[in-house]
């Protein structure tokens, strides 16, 4: 019975093992063949050659991308917009985190406001009173136009409260009775104690801000305010020949718009691609947060 249940055992084990080497095979193919386009010259591209080993070996693409002023302005765009709806959107969130997180006898308002917080994560104004919003704020063509709207997730807010309401009261009376207000207990006794919490919270606003690209799309008119994702987006969609016009004849015959959209896509990428495998723990640890219901 013994060497059945172990066998049985070893056999899902390897079940298991072959399964996720096919998925993760699947989802490294794409970004192997993105790789080797970009280390490809543009007539072994154009005739169908790379697949998923580059063909005609060249790194012209990212010597070329290197020196293009829009593509680091961008990336520069994006690095501020992160460090700002990061350090906003955490402000936001432990603000409003903390007073939900007490009863009701504490905060009366607390159930009317969350119960309003719920509401948003089901329906939603749209994008149409959210553009409006911007608009008549004089937000457009301002990167806090990226950072604001999106500064306060009801999600982050739930999953910070659950864990602030963790936290033992007898630590906070013991505070009061020190002496301590509410915003040194929140700063000096909740939020050291909840690390774990909010840098889960970090990574997911981290990740968001530096992959979104519609929102720059719609807030920003002049094309050199434009975030990476939303600068690799436009290119992708409307590819831009006179990226190339400067360029010799012997370059042109290596590089092509499809090779450095390769590139460029690859080194946006790599920042992200940097930090997950370091990140990754904290991306499980804040799905069992999210686990524990109020």
């Amino acid at each position: 019975m013994v060497g059945e249940k172990t066998f049985s055992r070893r056999i899902f084990q390897i079940s298991n093992a072959v399964f996720f080497f096919i998925v993760c095979v699947a989802c490294l193919m794409p970004i192997i063949q993105v790789l080797s386009i970009s280390l490809s010259s543009s007539a072994a591209v154009a005739a169908g050659r790379v697949i998923l080993l580059p063909s005609e070996l060249t790194f012209r693409s990212y010597e070329h991308i290197l020196r293009r002023e829009e593509f680091w302005q961008a990336m520069g765009i994006s690095s501020v917009r992160v460090f700002l709806g990061v350090s906003f959107g955490m402000l936001m969130t432990i603000l409003m985190a903390y007073p939900l997180s007490k009863p009701s006898s504490v905060f009366c308002a607390r159930t009317v406001l969350m119960w309003l917080l719920i509401f948003t994560m089901l329906f939603s104004g749209g994008i149409i009173p959210t553009f409006m919003i911007v608009k008549y704020t004089g937000l457009m063509n301002n990167i806090l136009s990226l950072v604001i709207p999106s500064s306060i997730q009801a999600f982050n807010i739930i999953l910070l409260t659950n864990f602030f309401r963790a936290i033992p009261r007898d630590l906070e009376e013991s505070a009061y009775m020190d002496g301590a207000g509410s915003f040194r207990i929140l700063f000096s006794l909740y939020v050291p104690l909840s690390l774990p919490a909010l840098t889960t919270l970090i990574v997911f606003t981290m990740v968001f801000h530096w992959n979104s690209w519609f929102d720059g799309l719609i807030y920003m008119t002049d094309a050199r305010l434009y975030p990476l994702q939303t600068f690799l987006q436009t290119i992708l969609v409307t590819p831009n020949l006179t990226m190339v016009t400067r360029a010799t004849a012997e370059l042109m015959r290596v590089v092509s718009d499809r090779t450095l959209m390769a590139a460029q896509i690859f080194v946006a990428a790599i920042p992200i691609c940097l930090l997950y495998p370091f990140l990754q723990r904290y991306f499980v640890a804040g799905i069992m947060l999210g686990g524990v219901k109020e």
